[in-house]
């Protein structure tokens, strides 16, 4: 098999282990387990914590000490054994802790693929900007097959979804070790100071204002990243809750509906190659900020009927969102770095992006939404309102009761019931993105080069 195929399979299965419980997991945390959504932001605030040191630890151990393809798959057969285990929890607290260790041997995977890919890539001669994007395609082909197991094998609210993720993290540990040799560069100087040892001096990176201020918008990124992972699919199934929308089909399929997105991003990577080398790297992450925007305003006024088109759009717009600064990050991080910090660095991006910022997002986005963007309705005629029906819908009233909620013959419910409002939750997101994106275009200083684009070909 040459060494295009096999980074393709590596990258299909990293993100098939990802995409088989990511966007379904809020329909088995609220839907199955019936768990408090006070709790909910946690989950995805693992990812930020685990994000916040083994991204970067791991990439000073593969840049120092260890096989960068071994640690890899030592991480992916752990990921499973924890994803077999998690299935079998049954109290909110124990879950998230439980979830943390799975997202400690899992993010920092994501910048070692990567490390992996580019060394390969050189190894073998090849262009990275023209090779790598095809490669990386086949990592969101992997989401999308994921989601759409979970979705139509009835698994999106069962734990069945960490089964499907677990054999295909183990199945990925054991063909790790298959892959190229990444040897550690062991660029050590015999009197290196402790932060040279133990390969810190990533954070000296800190010390460049172009690259302090990249990261610093990595994290904001990162932020925005959480709140479609989050909220995407919680969104688009509480139109359930609206009598006119309970039987369309984006009710019954939100999963796929919410594929959509990751079909966009093969797409968009194909067209990396080409923004790069027309617009560079600053234009192109520019792109990708706007696309933010878009993403956030289409979904505040979509809905499942006649606003479906928005919906759609909206994933169609997510592909170019994620990819054009996920990867040109990646790239800029890879063209602006020494090679004996490569992975360190990257692993801070990874850091900065799903670590500081995606723990931000999830905090203060849960924090706002529970303060200012949660209505409380405490009669028929109000939450009829609101749901646009009448009063004495028998749909809104076997809502209300299945929450253990009673209705007085008055029409005056024993508890409030609570609602998100999602049009301004989203509006609110995209004028977010909005400000990040402008103040990127002004503060961030970066002159397209084409040879920095050749440079990173080889």
């Amino acid at each position: 098999m040459g060494i295009k195929n096999r980074l393709i399979l590596m990258s299909f299965l990293q993100f098939f282990v990802w995409g088989a419980w990511l966007i379904t997991i809020g329909n088995y945390w609220f839907g199955t387990k019936n768990w408090e959504g006070t709790q909910f932001g946690l989950v995805f605030g693992t990812m930020g914590i685990a994000s916040l040191f083994m991204p970067t630890l791991t990439g000073i151990i593969a840049d120092r000490w260890v096989n960068a393809e071994k640690l890899y798959g030592v991480l992916h057969i752990l990921y499973a054994a924890v994803l077999f285990g998690i299935a079998q929890v049954t109290t909110p607290d124990t879950f998230i802790i439980v979830m943390l260790l799975a997202m400690c041997c899992y993010m920092p995977t994501i910048a070692l693929s990567n490390s992996i890919s580019y060394t390969s890539l050189k190894l073998n001669n090849k262009n990275i900007v023209k090779d790598f994007p095809p490669i990386r395609v086949w990592g969101t082909i992997g989401f999308i097959v994921a989601m759409w197991i979970t979705n139509l094998s009835g698994s999106k609210a069962t734990e069945y979804q960490f089964y499907i993720a677990g054999i295909g993290a183990l199945i990925l540990g054991i063909y790790a070790f298959t892959l190229p040799k990444c040897e550690p560069q062991r660029l050590i100087k015999e009197n290196a100071t402790w932060i040279e040892t133990f390969g810190l001096e990533s954070f000296k990176l800190f010390a460049n204002y172009k690259m302090a201020l990249f990261f610093v918008f990595s994290m904001f990124l990162g932020g925005a990243l959480q709140l479609t992972n989050a909220y995407g699919d919680v969104f688009l199934d509480e139109f359930k809750h609206f009598p006119k929308y309970a039987d369309s089909f984006v009710i019954q399929y939100s999963t796929i509906i919410m594929s959509i997105s990751q079909v966009s991003e093969t797409l968009f990577i194909l067209a990396i190659p080409f923004f790069l080398r027309r617009f560079g790297i600053k234009q192109v992450m520019l792109i990708s900020m706007l696309a933010w925007v878009l993403r956030f305003g289409l979904f505040a006024f979509g809905d499942p009927i006649s606003g479906l088109w928005m919906i759609i759009l909206s994933c169609i717009v997510y592909g170019m969102a994620f990819d054009f600064f996920n990867i040109s990050g990646s790239l800029f991080v890879e063209s602006n770095t020494d090679s004996k910090i490569r992975s360190s660095a990257q692993g801070l991006f990874m850091m900065m992006t799903n670590g500081v910022g995606a723990v931000l997002g999830s905090l203060t986005s849960g924090w706002a939404i529970d303060r200012f963007f949660t209505k409380s309705f405490h009669t028929t005629t109000e939450l009829a309102g609101f749901l646009q029906t009448d009063s004495s819908n028998e749909l809104m009233a076997k809502f209300v009761t299945g929450q253990g909620n009673s209705i007085s013959p008055e029409g005056i419910f024993a508890n409030p019931v609570l609602m998100k409002d999602w049009h301004t939750i989203w509006l609110s997101f995209a004028i977010y993105a909005l400000v990040i994106a402008i103040a990127f275009a002004v503060l961030f200083k970066h002159k397209h080069d084409p040879k920095e684009i050749e440079n990173l070909s080889h």
